[in-house]
């Protein structure tokens, strides 16, 4: 069985910084790329931050320059860093992972962690 396990989320004031990091266990044997998600209440999840197996990045426009994703291969463990943090950026945040797993090819979760920005 496959797991994903986010930690790092919390209140913090704007311009302040966060870590997230998302770490997988279970029976895995490749990852293909991992990412960030996240929804905010009242809005549809959407993609914050994506790397893949190569280390190509993808962010979504609202984060570029502020967030920085990076992963560790040996750990499956992956991280956001997110720097200048807003208002806006308040939302749970989701961890995903594309991976060969015990069933084959398959998208997986964790539960989220939430990120508060306020002052």
């Amino acid at each position: 069985q496959v797991q994903l396990v986010e930690s790092g989320g919390g209140l913090v004031q704007p311009g302040e910084s966060l870590r997230l990091s998302c770490a997988a266990s279970g029976s895995i044997f490749t990852i293909n790329a991992m990412g960030w998600y996240r929804q905010a209440p009242g809005k549809e999840r959407e993609l914050v931050a994506i790397i893949s197996n190569g280390g190509d990045t993808n962010y979504a426009h609202s984060v570029k320059g502020r967030f920085t994703v990076s992963r560790d291969n040996a750990q499956n463990t992956w991280y956001l860093q997110m720097n200048s943090l807003k208002p806006e950026d308040t939302a749970v945040y989701y961890c995903n992972a594309r991976l060969y797993g015990p069933d084959g090819y398959g998208n997986y979760w964790g539960k989220g962690t939430l990120v508060t920005v306020s002052s």
